[in-house]
């Protein structure tokens, strides 16, 4: 007698069995499709993308927007300040941790800190900037249809030709407003301007000298200030050099200077690189001929595709009593912050008063100090041989 292999008894238990290996694929393909939408879910909460959102500075409004890209598996910011043109700024700092976003420029003393919202839509936190107050602000993750359009920035001039002696093709001289505060040198939109400067100032900028070297001048010409305006007569953005010599030859035609050099042993302070070595930042390539070197306040200074010659003339000129000979043998050009304390002996040359330093435990320290600490140079008095400019003639500025 051959016994069946399966019996009406023994199929229903099999049925069964089957019906709950079937249920147990179904809930493995269920939990697969769980976990994959989990593991997207993420994603979408990714702090990679475009955000925007309103400052409310103590001035005015203005409308902030962030782009966020991935750098070899690491956010990198891009800052865009909308109401003030369309220029960008590099974030120094970008870091996402625990759904904390921590942007950072640290040219401008800029950083940002909010958390990401539960649903990834928006991110909540502070805005400041320097030494100033933290201000509350919202970032909104931009669509399509939200997204603030970014204004064009201003077409970048090219470079005159690096042999071309240009002269000022137009130039007017004003005496400067009396509440006018501080003082300046820059270019824009083709033209070269000062305002509020000296005549002390100007031979200053345009020989690279400080006040030491400049023998001869009558008092008005360290009292009395003036705005000049300037169009070159060559199209392009002149290198330092070009800028000097047109500002030499524009004293020689509308102050009627006259001088003759000297060279003289001095007092003088010798800039070298500290052992450390510098710990400044390579400017780029592409970041045009001119530098940029800016005070948002006394002893805050910004400094953009610059030589050392260059952040030389502007300590000797602005905050140094003595001239500023460099000897580090660097020859590219570089971006720093440089914070320190001043003292009552610095910012002659831009004719501020400098306040009692600060005993706050948290206070930038002095300026030997920063300069060897931020950005691995060293500042030494010493002596050295250093040009003298002897004033024969000079009169105020001929009439427009």
């Amino acid at each position: 007698m051959i016994v069946p292999c399966c019996t009406p008894q023994t199929a229903r238990p099999r049925s069964a069995m089957l019906r709950r290996v079937a249920s147990v694929m179904l809930l493995f393909v269920a939990t697969a499709f769980t976990g994959f939408a989990t593991a997207q879910s993420p994603a979408a909460k990714t702090i990679e993308d475009t955000w925007q959102g309103t400052l409310h500075a103590p001035q005015k409004d203005l409308r902030l927007v962030l782009k966020i890209a991935d750098a070899n598996g690491s956010p990198k910011a891009t800052l865009y300040s909308i109401d003030q043109g369309g220029g960008s700024m590099a974030a120094s700092t970008t870091t996402f941790q625990d759904n904390t976003l921590t942007v950072a420029v640290a040219m401008l003393e800029l950083k940002y800190e909010g958390k990401l919202s539960a649903d990834g839509k928006s991110i909540s936190g502070t805005f400041k900037q320097g030494d100033g107050p933290s201000t509350p602000m919202v970032l909104e993750r931009a669509t399509p249809e939200t997204a603030w359009a970014i204004p064009e920035p201003p077409k970048r001039l090219p470079p005159m030709p690096a042999d071309a002696k240009p002269v000022f093709e137009v130039a007017t001289i004003k005496p400067s407003n009396p509440d006018q505060k501080g003082m300046g040198f820059t270019f824009r939109n083709g033209n070269f301007m000062t305002i509020n400067t000296t005549l002390l100032a100007i031979i200053k900028f345009s020989y690279g000298l400080q006040d030491k070297q400049v023998v001869g001048l009558p008092d008005w010409a360290t009292t009395e200030k003036w705005d000049f305006n300037g169009k070159a007569d060559i199209e392009g953005m002149p290198n330092p050099e070009q800028t000097r010599h047109m500002m030499q030859v524009m004293l020689g035609e509308r102050y009627g200077l006259k001088f003759h050099e000297d060279t003289k042993e001095m007092s003088a302070y010798v800039l070298s690189v500290a052992k450390t070595g510098p710990k400044m930042e390579l400017a780029p390539k592409d970041a045009g001929p001119l530098p940029g070197l800016f005070f948002r306040g006394l002893g805050v200074l910004t400094v953009s595709n610059a030589t050392m010659p260059d952040f030389c003339q502007l300590m000797q000129s602005a905050v140094l009593d003595k001239p500023v000979v460099d000897q580090t043998g660097l020859t590219a050009k570089y971006n720093f912050l440089l914070k320190w304390t001043p003292d009552e002996s610095q910012f002659g040359g831009m004719g501020m008063k400098v306040p009692p330093p600060s005993d706050a435990a948290d206070a930038p320290p002095p300026l030997y100090t920063a300069i060897t600490e931020q950005i691995g140079l060293k500042l030494e008095s010493g002596k050295a041989p250093v040009k003298v400019l002897v004033i024969d003639h000079v009169e105020k500025p001929s009439a427009n």
